[in-house]
């Protein structure tokens, strides 16, 4: 099994991923990131679902992919700036995946297996972690406006 979930836990909790523990602090959430890496965030209806409907798929090319696709929140070496802005910086910017359907970002530990139709990491035997509740996204919305010149994207 690629997801590693616990299905009687996961069915108490209606398989939508609300008996996951819920991040609601930035500032842990990036302690943690930074301890314990790599740490991913996916998008999704939780990982029973994703566990129940298998692996990703590229919708457009009407491909299978070989995993899940997440989006890393471990700041690559080169990143010269705080740990907190790279963390919040990844949540924003994919917030809107999860605005206005039955997705919410949970973080995820991981085996990057490759990389999807749009350079995306895919990970295969996945732990999920936590929720990132509704306070832990504004905290990162706020950090994101706050630390960025937001629209403006890279130069060469």
């Amino acid at each position: 099994m690629d997801l590693n979930v616990d299905a009687a836990h996961a069915a108490a909790g209606g398989g939508g991923g609300t008996w996951l523990p819920v991040v609601d602090n930035l500032t842990w959430l990036t302690q943690y990131v930074i301890s314990e890496p790599p740490v991913f965030v996916r998008y999704s209806r939780g990982p029973y679902d994703d566990a129940m409907l298998g692996h990703s798929r590229d919708l457009e090319a009407d491909v299978l992919l070989p995993g899940w696709s997440v989006t890393s929140l471990t700041p690559e070496p080169w990143w010269p700036r705080p740990e907190q802005d790279w963390v919040s910086r990844r949540i924003y910017k994919y917030a809107e995946i999860a605005r206005d359907s039955e997705r919410f970002p949970w973080i995820l530990k991981g085996t990057v297996i490759g990389r999807g139709t749009d350079h995306e990491p895919l990970v295969v035997d996945i732990i999920p972690i936590a929720r990132l509740g509704a306070e832990v996204l504004a905290q990162a919305a706020e950090h994101y406006r706050e630390h960025f010149n937001a629209g403006l994207g890279p130069s060469g």
